[in-house]
């Protein structure tokens, strides 16, 4: 059965904010800032793009396939190889975009928007298996290197090149800073490299029978492909595992929380990507005794909007009275916490 779509939830009409932070009766104030309009647009942007993309590159890979096979050239099949990934992973970074819109639901309360990250972490391992590939078969053609049709060799690289130079210019102007746009991005740069790679080698073969340099030029691609895969497969890993946004410095988020007059510490500071370009805060923010509820709701509504200019799209703030604080530290000992169940309340 569907999951129901998230209602929101009634909210407590009168909290002191002195209540302790792990209390039956603390106050947790959330705000789920959805993605602004020009968000919206650039995945719009980014799915016709990709959609466009995939048409032309499953549509040249099958000409390339059949005119590897034909030339027999390793630089030209491995080029070819990697187009039918591109077409793959495009295929897959389209079905991310349009899993990504669906609305979230009680058992998936951020919607389905990280789905993006694991496709990407996806097409980032897939460059560094055909890199792999790549590779091992250039080895074995060192040993024994075959007759390659140099002149057809040549004739569909450039082709393959011209295709790939309309896809990159077409995907360069989507939202590269996405990283599961990123990474389709990078398999059809990468695959314009192996094009260039093979127009290279059919070249020098041609001018001195040079046939050892299909497989040279072969491994000098492969090994570019390895530098972005790594490139990728790190940052995807790096949001699976809820770490903090590279371009979001936490010291500057404290400096900018505790500089409020009616902020007396932070701590507990929590900040992770839920996908690219949308990011999430959690912290305990310490305030006097003396606020009532109006004036703890009016630094509620600062402290976002500051957090919003810092790139933070969604935050979630715990006030906590200074009679009954936690100790101001930058992160609770998680490990060193008791078992839910033997939680004093």
């Amino acid at each position: 059965m569907t999951p129901k779509p998230l209602q929101d939830s009634k909210q407590p009409t009168d909290v002191h904010p002195n209540a302790h932070g792990h209390g039956n009766n603390h106050r947790h104030e959330d705000a789920d800032h959805s993605p602004s309009h020009s968000h919206s647009h650039s995945h719009t942007d980014n799915q016709r793009i990709i959609t466009i993309a995939f048409a032309i590159i499953a549509s040249y890979m099958i000409v390339e396939v059949i005119g590897g096979y034909i030339t027999g050239s390793l630089a030209l099949l491995s080029d070819a190889g990697h187009m039918f990934s591109d077409a793959v992973s495009l295929a897959m970074t389209l079905f991310a975009f349009i899993i990504g819109k669906k609305s979230a639901t009680s058992h998936k309360t951020f919607g389905y928007r990280r789905f993006e990250i694991l496709i990407a972490l996806i097409n980032g391992v897939t460059l560094l298996i055909i890199s792999a590939g790549i590779i091992y078969e250039a080895v074995l053609r060192f040993e024994a290197p075959p007759q390659i049709a140099t002149t057809g060799m040549l004739v569909i690289s450039t082709i393959g090149l011209i295709v790939n130079l309309v896809v990159v210019k077409l995907m360069h102007g989507g939202d590269t800073d996405n990283l599961n746009m990123k990474s389709a991005y990078l398999h059809v740069l990468s695959d314009l490299l192996g094009s260039v790679a093979a127009i290279i080698a059919a070249i020098v073969i041609m001018l001195f029978g040079w046939v050892w340099a299909d497989a040279a030029v072969s491994i000098l691609v492969a090994l570019l492909i390895v530098r972005s895969g790594y490139a990728v497969v790190k940052n995807a890993a790096h949001i699976l595992m809820e770490g903090a946004p590279n371009n979001i410095d936490q010291s500057v988020i404290i400096q900018t929380l505790s500089a409020h007059p009616n902020v007396l510490s932070v701590h507990d500071l929590h900040v992770w990507t839920i996908t690219s370009g949308l990011h999430s805060l959690s912290c305990h923010i310490i305030v006097p005794s003396s606020l009532t509820l109006q004036q703890t709701d009016a630094l509620l509504s600062e402290l976002q909007h500051e957090l919003q200019h810092l790139g933070i799209g969604h935050s979630t703030l715990q006030f906590e009275s200074d009679l009954h604080a936690h100790s101001a530290q930058f992160n609770c000992d998680i490990a060193s916490a008791p078992p839910v169940h033997a939680h004093a309340h």
